[in-house]
């Protein structure tokens, strides 16, 4: 009894020990924060910590929001001390113009100016790397997932998204034989991207055709819609029946690989390809109305960064008209050419089985399908939706958010 009263009256006064910290202005402009516990200082810009002050003047908490005035931001704004709070853990900096700031030391720490730290957040937290890969690899890269593990546990349905952003590719089996299978995975993620097509869309060979798809001939490889400014990221489709015929296999090619290829072995293509503007147009209706879709860009798209961004290609979807001078159309000619024999080089072949959905990246794969006979005893019927990369990395953040908490 008299030990149970002893460590009772103890808890009261145990010590609570605090991380030390220390902090200093650096070259009049800058703040270095440094824990006892970390070797190497970390050294933020004056500006950058005044612009992200977290005071309830400058930033709107429930919407994670700068509320700062910009209108009258001074961006020669300095610190003139600097002090640390060890019990909150935090750094308080009193600035130029005459307010304070304090950043918790865990905040600060996830948003370092080291290279490595801003690595690791934008391979973890912004976008996964993608892995490119040949055709002779796609059984090795190509991961399978439960459609009903998908649908009810969050840990498969994250890794089913993280493999589609790494890989760009996914195959999810197990799933019932009904139309509505694309739009609860879509849900399942956020929502569908609607196109001129609408929101689900079947692929059948059927008469009057509006759609080279809808076809029961050979369909070349490309991308969806490159005649869409924003075009739907993700291909989720849905195989129902599928042909016992010799064709109607799937055709998938990492064209970002192909592109590296190019780059490697034919330099001046590859630039010629990542240079000149190319139309792309979608002329037509659906449904009783009447659309013409034109956009225009490069057949491979690069970032600020020289990052591919997208790769554009379909020859049934490349206009007429072609607006380049005169003398680089034969050049063009030659080099989309060689882009499009790499491509045919790495396709790999696979077919869809009735219950199976194929989850594809519609900005990096290049898919197409070899024909197959169609008859009312031999016939093919996929349902496809698409997604937007916007959403999926959304909810893969928020899967991750959650599972570290």
């Amino acid at each position: 009894m008299w030990v149970q009263r002893l460590g009772r009256s103890l808890v009261g006064y145990a010590p609570r020990f605090f991380r030390p910290i220390s902090t200093r202005i650096v070259g009049k402009t800058n703040i270095e924060v440094q824990e006892q516990t970390d070797s190497q200082p970390l050294i933020f810009p004056g500006v950058w910590l005044r612009d992200n002050c977290l005071c309830e003047d400058c930033f709107h908490v429930s919407s994670q929001s700068r509320k700062l005035d910009w209108d009258k931001f001074d961006t020669r704004v300095h610190p003139l001390k600097v002090r640390t709070d060890e019990k909150a853990q935090e750094a308080i900096v009193n600035w130029s113009d005459r307010h304070e700031s304090r950043f918790p030391i865990k905040w600060l720490k996830e948003r370092s100016f080291r290279e490595e730290h801003q690595e690791e957040y934008l391979a973890d937290l912004y976008r996964p790397p993608t892995r490119l890969w040949a055709g002779s690899q796609f059984k090795t890269i190509s991961q399978h997932f439960d459609y009903g593990q998908v649908m009810d546990d969050d840990q498969v349905l994250e890794q089913w998204l993280q493999a589609l952003a790494v890989y760009g590719v996914a195959l999810i089996r197990g799933a019932p034989q009904d139309e509505g299978v694309v739009r609860r995975l879509a849900e399942r993620v956020g929502f569908i991207r609607r196109t001129t097509y609408g929101e689900e869309f079947v692929v059948q060979a059927k008469p009057g055709a509006q759609n080279f798809a809808y076809l029961s001939l050979p369909l070349p490889l490309h991308t969806d819609l490159p005649y869409y400014e924003y075009k739907p990221s993700v291909n989720i489709l849905h195989c129902l029946v599928q042909t016992e015929s010799p064709g109607g296999s799937n055709l998938l090619v990492d064209a970002f690989y192909v592109a590296d290829r190019l780059r490697r072995e034919h330099t001046e293509d590859y630039e010629r390809l990542c240079r000149i503007v190319v139309d792309w147009n979608d002329i037509g209706s659906e449904d009783g109305r009447e659309f013409h879709n034109i956009w225009r860009a490069p057949v491979i798209c690069l970032d600020a960064q020289g990052q591919y961004t997208r790769v554009n290609h379909s020859v049934p979807q490349r206009d007429s008209h072609f607006n380049v001078p005169f003398e680089e159309v034969q050049p063009w000619y030659e080099s989309y050419a060689k882009f499009v024999q790499l491509s045919r080089s790495e396709a790999y072949a696979f077919k869809t089985r009735p219950g199976e959905v194929l989850t594809f990246n519609n900005i990096r794969l290049l898919h197409g399908r070899t024909g197959y006979d169609d008859t009312e005893q031999n016939s093919r019927y996929i349902v496809g939706a698409y997604l937007d990369w916007d959403i999926i990395y959304s909810r893969l953040r928020v899967l991750k958010k959650r599972r570290n908490q």
